[in-house]
């Protein structure tokens, strides 16, 4: 199963009653605050209990992966459940790999182009696993984690593109410290050097970097 890696082992079990679906669509920092502010409305929000504090790092970078759960099943379902801690792990082989562990990214874009998110950009998703940038180890602290419904063997859809570079000009926005240069793939920060191949080879980075142009 593709799955990101940055984890943490669960405390506790965490049955998933009580996860609200009724907060604001979108939650962003706005530059100089730690408090999450809805900056742009028509994403889904579903509240992940997954991340932490940064420890005061600013958010300078974006973390591109994909994810299929099971294994080459293009819906949202599982995802969903993996970072809202509710995943049933018996429903499926690969899904043993995941027992125990707190797995989140920030967002999620799946095959039509929709947008959910499970956690504010303030907070450390738990996405990148173990991780260095030009020499900063931890990219959970600094890096927003987008995944997008997918694998190494087929395409990402127009309307992937199209929600992905609309999400990274709004990080843009909210996060001055990013730029399309520090909009890169898990497989450029993955520690140590090939442990992670996403996005993969499908993925079309000229046409992000186009596309991140035009804004």
């Amino acid at each position: 199963m593709e799955a990101p890696e940055g984890y943490r082992a669960r405390q506790r079990p965490r049955p998933g009653a009580g996860v609200p679906r009724s907060a604001p669509p979108l939650r962003l920092s706005r530059p100089g605050s730690h408090l999450p502010s809805p900056l742009w409305h028509g994403v889904r929000w579903l509240p992940s209990p997954h991340h932490r504090d940064r420890g005061g790092a600013a958010v300078d970078l974006v973390v591109i992966h994909h994810i299929s759960c099971p294994p080459g099943h293009f819906g949202t379902a599982d995802v969903e459940e993996l970072f809202l801690g509710r995943l049933d792990t018996a429903k499926h082989p690969a899904y043993r790999e995941v027992e125990g562990k707190e797995l989140s990214a920030h967002f999620l874009v799946d095959r039509r182009g929709r947008v959910t998110q499970f956690v504010p950009t303030d907070r450390a998703a738990y996405h990148a696993g173990a991780s260095r940038w030009r020499g900063r180890e931890g990219c959970n602290d600094f890096s927003v984690g987008i995944e997008l419904i997918g694998d190494a063997d087929h395409d990402f859809t127009e309307r992937q593109y199209a929600a992905l570079a609309g999400l990274c000009r709004r990080l843009m926005r909210a996060h001055p410290r990013i730029t399309p240069r520090r909009i890169v793939g898990h497989s450029q920060v993955a520690w140590p050097r090939g442990r992670k191949a996403d996005p993969g080879p499908r993925f079309d980075w000229d046409r992000l970097r186009r596309d991140l142009a035009t804004c």
